[in-house]
C-alpha cells in the first residue's frame, strides 16, 4: 500500500491535533495487522511494518517450511518454499508480501475504526501531556457555553471547566467572552482529560502578581502568603532580598499601576499588600493595619493570638463583617481573638478578683500567680502540681487545695450562668405571652362595641 495520501493526512493530522507522528504510524501498522486478520484468519503470522524510504505499508505473512503441511496457514512444503527461496531448509521461516488491495471493504472498515480509535486515544494522550507540566499556570480560553452552572472554557485543542465552586460570586459570562483562570488540576479520565481549572484560588492571585511585577518573576520580591475571599477583599504577604527594594512599593507600582492591574482581572477585588515579618505577632499587625495594636498575647501550642487594640480601633481591626480580621487569620496562620482595651482590662480584673477570691490567695499570692501568667482561676484549674510549684509560697500541698478550689469556683461560675440564661428565657416567654394575651382583650372589646352602640 502507497501511503503519499496517507502520509500527508498523517503528517496534517500530528501537526493539527498535536499528536505524536510515530504514534499515528503505529496506529496505521495495528490496523492494517486487524485488517489481514479479519481477512484471512486469527492463526496467521503477520507482520506489518512502514518503510520510511519507499514510502510504503508492507504486510508480510510468514510461514514455516514443513516437510508434510497440516496448517496451510501456518506451514508451507519445501518445494513451494524453494520458489521463494533456493536456499531454505525444514524448520526455515519464510515471509512473503501480502497484496492488501486484497483485504475487502470489511477488513478495511474495521482499519478505519482501530485507526480512529488510536487517533483518539493518543489525542487524549497528548492533551494530558501538554496541560499536565503547566498545572499551577495561568490560561487563556475564550468562554464556550455555561452548563449547569459550570463555565465550559474553549481551550484550544481541549476544553477546560471552571465549577460553581472555582467561580468568583459576582462575575458573570457570556457565550464568546474573555476568560483567564488558573489551572486547578488536571485529570486523566476515560472520557478525556479534564482541564480544572479557577479564578478563586488564592495562587490565582499571586501568579497575577508574578506577571505584572518584574521584581517577583526575577526572584527579588517573594510572595510568602495570600488568603482571599474572592470578589471582596484579598492580602498578600511580601517580602524583599534585596534591602534597597521596597516590596509593597514593588508590587502597587508607579501611581498604583501594577497593583490596579490585578484588581481589574478580578473585577475591582481590593488588595492589601502586607510586609512580611519574621515575628509572628509583629506580622499579624501588619496584616491588621491600620488598625492600633496596644499588644498581642501568643499562645504558641494552640497557634492562637489574643490581639488587644484601642476602642476606637476595634471596628478597623475586625472589619466589615469580621473581613479584616478572618482574612489577617488565613494569612498569619493562627486564630486570632480581637478584644478591645476596654473589654480586656475588664476580663483581667475579673481573672484577676476570681484569683483573689481562692481561698488562701492573698493579693501578693494573686500577683505571684498573675506574674507566672495564671490571669484568672479556670486558668490555675486547667494547670498542674508541677507548674504550681514552682511559684515561691506554694507547696505540693496548697498547689493541690488551689487547683480543687479553681475547679470548684469554675463549677460555681457555670451553674450561676446557667441560672442567669434560665431566667432570661423564662422572662421572655412571659413577655411573648403577655403579648398573646393583649390582642385577645383588646378583640373583646372591639366585639361588645357593636352591641352597646345597637
Amino acid at each position: 500500500m502507497y501511503i503519499s495520501d496517507i502520509k500527508r493526512v498523517v503528517d496534517q493530522v500530528s501537526r493539527d491535533k498535536g499528536i505524536d507522528r510515530n504514534v499515528l504510524i503505529k496506529a496505521l501498522e495495528e490496523a492494517l495487522k486487524s485488517a489481514a486478520r479479519k481477512k484471512f484468519g486469527s492463526k496467521m503470522d503477520i507482520e506489518v511494518n512502514y518503510n520510511e524510504e519507499s514510502g510504503e505499508i508492507e504486510v508480510f505473512q510468514f510461514k514455516d517450511v514443513a516437510e508434510v503441511v497440516s496448517e496451510p496457514a501456518l506451514e508451507i512444503s519445501l518445494e513451494e518454499g524453494r520458489k521463494l527461496d533456493p536456499d531454505c531448509e525444514i524448520g526455515d521461516s519464510l515471509g512473503t508480501k501480502m497484496d492488501t488491495t486484497t483485504f475487502g471493504r470489511i477488513a478495511a472498515q474495521s482499519a478505519k475504526q482501530v485507526i480512529i480509535q488510536k487517533m483518539k486515544d493518543a489525542e487524549k494522550d497528548a492533551v494530558y501531556a501538554s496541560f499536565i507540566d503547566r498545572k499551577g499556570d495561568i490560561i487563556n480560553g475564550i468562554v464556550q457555553r455555561v452548563d449547569r452552572g459550570e463555565i465550559i472554557v474553549n481551550l484550544g485543542h481541549t476544553e477546560g471547566v471552571v465549577p460553581a465552586k472555582e467561580q468568583v460570586p459576582r462575575e458573570t459570562y457570556r457565550r464568546g467572552d474573555r476568560i483567564r483562570a488558573y489551572i486547578l488540576d488536571v485529570l486523566h479520565e476515560s472520557r478525556g482529560p479534564q482541564i480544572i481549572l479557577s479564578r478563586t484560588h488564592p495562587n490565582f492571585l499571586v501568579n497575577l502578581f508574578r506577571m505584572e511585577v518584574p521584581e517577583i518573576s526575577e526572584g527579588i520580591v517573594n510572595i510568602l502568603g495570600a488568603a482571599r475571599e474572592p470578589g471582596i477583599r484579598a492580602k498578600i504577604a511580601v517580602a524583599s532580598n534585596n534591602s534597597d527594594i521596597d516590596p509593597v512599593g514593588a508590587c502597587v507600582g508607579m501611581k498604583g499601576s501594577r497593583v490596579q492591574n490585578v484588581v481589574q482581572e478580578l473585577r475591582g477585588e481590593k488588595i492589601d499588600i502586607i510586609p512580611w515579618h519574621v515575628d509572628p505577632a509583629k506580622f499579624v499587625c501588619n496584616a491588621l493595619a491600620p488598625a492600633e495594636i496596644s499588644r498581642v498575647i501568643i499562645d504558641e501550642s494552640n497557634r492562637a493570638m489574643e490581639v488587644v487594640v484601642p476602642d476606637e480601633f476595634l471596628s478597623i481591626a475586625i472589619g466589615k463583617k469580621g473581613q479584616n480580621v478572618r482574612l489577617a487569620s488565613k494569612l498569619a496562620g493562627y486564630h486570632l481573638d480581637v478584644k478591645s482595651e476596654t473589654r480586656y482590662s475588664k476580663a483581667m480584673q475579673s481573672g484577676y478578683d476570681s484569683l483573689v477570691a481562692l481561698p488562701g490567695v492573698g493579693i501578693s499570692l494573686a500577683d505571684a500567680l498573675y506574674e507566672k501568667g495564671f490571669y484568672s482561676a479556670e486558668e490555675v484549674s486547667h494547670t498542674s502540681i508541677e507548674d504550681l510549684i514552682q511559684i515561691r509560697g506554694i507547696g505540693e500541698e496548697k498547689a493541690k487545695k488551689l487547683i480543687k478550689a479553681a475547679n470548684l469556683s469554675v463549677e460555681m461560675a457555670e451553674s450561676d450562668e446557667q441560672a442567669a440564661d434560665g431566667s432570661e428565657t423564662q422572662e421572655t416567654e412571659d413577655d411573648d405571652a403577655a403579648n398573646v394575651e393583649e390582642p385577645k382583650e383588646q378583640a373583646a372589646s372591639d366585639e361588645t362595641e357593636p352591641d352597646e352602640t345597637n
